[in-house]
C-alpha cells in the first residue's frame, strides 16, 4: 500500500515500503508521569507503540515467493524501541521498520 503525503506548494510525496517493510507514524508519548507530575521533552521516552501507514509487498522466500506481512495500514502496533530508520516527510517525523521488529499488533 501507497502512503500518499501533501507538502504545502501541493506536490505529492508517496511512499512505498519494499519489501518486508512498514511505514509507522509513532503516537504521542506521554506527557505526565503516574503521580500527575508534568514531563519535560528531555525526559519523555519515545512511544514504542504507533500506527501501520504502509506495508511492503513481503518478503521472498528461498521457492521465490512472497510471503505477505501479517500486518496491515491501519493497524495499531508495538515495536522494538531502536528499531528501524527515522525518516521526516513534510515536517511529519515516522519510522520505517521490517516487520521483524514489530513486536505485536494491539487490538481495542
Amino acid at each position: 500500500m501507497t502512503t500518499t503525503t501533501r507538502r504545502k506548494k501541493g506536490i505529492v510525496v508517496r511512499l512505498q515500503p519494499l519489501g518486508d517493510r512498514v511505514l509507522i507514524e509513532r503516537e504521542e508519548s506521554e506527557q505526565q508521569s503516574a503521580g500527575g507530575i508534568v514531563l519535560p521533552d528531555q525526559a519523555q521516552k519515545k512511544s514504542k507503540r504507533g500506527k501501520v501507514l504502509g506495508v511492503g509487498n513481503g518478503k521472498l522466500d528461498r521457492e521465490g515467493k512472497r510471503i505477505p506481512l501479517a500486518v496491515k495500514s491501519g493497524d495499531r502496533v508495538l515495536f522494538s524501541s531502536y528499531s528501524g530508520e527515522e525518516i521526516e516527510v513534510n515536517g511529519k517525523e515516522v519510522l520505517l521498520l521490517r516487520e521483524d521488529d514489530i513486536l505485536a499488533v494491539i487490538h481495542d
